[in-house]
């Protein structure tokens, strides 16, 4: 259940990273975070994490149903 969490918190944080690095290079209007350069700087950082994050959920479900056929 444990790698559930880290699956789905893993993809929401990449998809705000994105987000937040496409409105800090201008490419997304429209909010007060566009063309700022912080986000630029903070949303690659922001998904990289998420995408780490991502991974040890997605290795927890492999390693868990591996389990169940033993």
């Amino acid at each position: 259940m444990k790698a559930w969490v880290f699956l789905v918190l893993g993809v929401l944080l990449a998809a705000m990273g994105l987000l937040w690095t496409l409105q800090g290079l201008g490419i997304v209007g429209g909010s007060v975070m566009s063309g700022v350069t912080m986000w630029a700087i903070i949303g690659p950082v922001v998904l990289v994490a998420g995408l780490v994050v991502a991974f040890l959920g997605l290795r927890g479900l492999r390693n868990a149903s591996g389990r169940h056929g033993e």
